[in-house]
């Protein structure tokens, strides 16, 4: 059982979407990870744990090859009905093959603290196998004590072929200064 399924309160499919459509209709962004996202041009992307598909449908409304991929089939169910066009895989993130590399790697949305615990590095090499050379993994996540340090990630992230490119704080980039958020771009040379 992931941390995702044995979390308390974490809500489902369209539930969890209402959060997004609240912060919109309070005058937010709701597309921060597609806007940094995008700043890196690339053609396509790997939307990893992309849940209710928030980020891979706007960045397919931008013109990009995504694939959503996620475990939970709730989440994938209700990214479906709001885009049944898109590419959407009901799969694990320990297993998954594509068959094929990607410009960006994304983990937006906490996806690495979620993870099964144990099984954060080797995520993270099957993952790396699907960014193409040149390209980069950008993942987004709390800093929790109990959780995935980032001394850890980024030593998984070396393994696997990545290198650190740069970290923010937010994913409208503000500088990493040590905060309980971090935006990590690692990047295949």
């Amino acid at each position: 059982m992931t941390r995702w399924e044995s979390a308390a309160g974490v809500q489902r499919g369209s539930a969890y979407d209402r959060r997004w459509a609240e912060m919109e209709q309070a005058g937010h962004n709701p597309h921060g990870e597609a806007d940094f996202l995008s700043g890196f041009s690339p053609r396509s992307v790997l939307d990893a744990g992309c849940g209710t598909g928030r980020v891979s449908i706007e960045l397919a409304a931008r013109g990009l090859d995504v694939v959503g991929v996620d475990l939970d089939s709730a989440m994938l169910t209700t990214a479906k009905q709001k885009a049944p066009t898109n590419t959407w895989v009901l799969d694990d993130l320990l297993t998954v093959d594509l068959g094929r590399t990607f410009d960006v790697v994304a983990l937006p949305g906490n996806v690495m603290i979620f993870l099964s615990p144990g099984t954060e590095e080797a995520v993270v090499a099957n993952l790396a196998r699907h960014v193409s050379v040149g390209g980069w993994m950008i993942a987004g996540f709390q800093v929790l004590a109990d959780r995935l340090p980032l001394a850890d990630y980024d030593d998984a992230c070396r393994r696997a072929g990545l290198s650190l490119e740069v970290r923010h704080s937010t994913w409208d980039g503000d500088p990493y200064t040590g905060d309980d958020y971090a935006v990590s771009v690692h990047r295949r040379l």
